[in-house]
């Protein structure tokens, strides 16, 4: 069955997580679907493409079963594919988050050019809490958007904010009341919608370039930290209490 659901309407494609029973969390297959998507070329009628998300959460994050079931990994987090795409793609992106955001949850909506949450929703990267951290791609992000001081706040204590907090932050666009949350995106989608399409490819080209010196720094070392940590009995034992919904115990091991 098909994790996403696209749908096209006119120059605004839209781009949905279809699967809520999991709060919409990250299987192999959702991301295959996602880079499959975003990797191709828009039309050239094409001009905004909105991500969105059924049922009460936006997304939970990467699939914390599959993971454990997948075992040991090192290297790239299988997110990233589809956040480079995301980055990449020639449209603007508006996310409508009308949940929890979390971890990859999180990571997707700030790789929009646009987010829009209802005040009810929270954003958060809860890595941390369960014996893992962010990939130097995936804390870049939160540098770019968020600086420094935020960035330690979310990375560190990894607590799910408010939404109006992440507003505060500069993180996100607009909070609205739930039952504004679909006019108040659609108002931004139909002005990016009747701007200028040449400008707007050249725009978000530009504002990306800006922020791609932080790729070329050396870090291999910092990738064998988190490796690492992503490898631990640690993050095997935060997986597994989460999955249990319980308290990890933690042994720095």
């Amino acid at each position: 069955m098909p994790r996403i659901r696209i749908e096209q309407d006119g120059p605004v494609k839209t781009v949905t997580l279809t699967r809520a029973d999991k709060r919409n969390a990250l299987d192999m297959q959702m991301l295959e679907e996602l880079l499959a998507c975003f990797v191709s070329t828009p039309a050239a009628a094409d001009r905004v493409v909105v991500v969105r998300a059924e049922g009460p959460v936006f997304c939970a994050g990467m699939d914390l079963a599959e993971r454990a079931r997948l075992g040991p990994s090192s290297g790239a987090s299988p997110i990233e594919p589809v956040l480079h795409a995301m980055e990449a793609y020639p449209l603007p992106f508006v996310a409508v988050v009308q949940g929890d955001a979390i971890a990859g949850g999180n990571e997707i909506a700030l790789h929009c050019d646009f987010v829009v949450a209802a005040n009810t929703a929270r954003f958060g990267m809860s890595l941390a809490q369960i014996g893992l951290a962010p990939t130097w791609p995936l804390a870049k992000k939160l540098m770019d958007v968020a600086g420094p001081v935020a960035t330690r706040e979310i990375l560190m204590l990894g607590d799910a904010l408010p939404a109006e907090r992440f507003l505060d932050l500069g993180l996100i666009s607009r909070v609205t009341p739930p039952e504004s949350l679909d006019a108040e995106a659609n108002a931004i989608v139909q002005r990016l919608a009747a701007n200028a399409p040449l400008s707007l490819r050249a725009i978000k080209a530009l504002l990306n370039r800006q922020a791609d010196f932080r790729e070329h720094i050396a870090h291999d070392d910092v990738d064998a930290l988190v490796d690492a940590a992503r490898n631990s009995a640690d993050a095997r034992e935060g997986m597994a209490a989460r999955l249990q919904k319980r308290a990890p115990e933690f042994t720095g091991s």
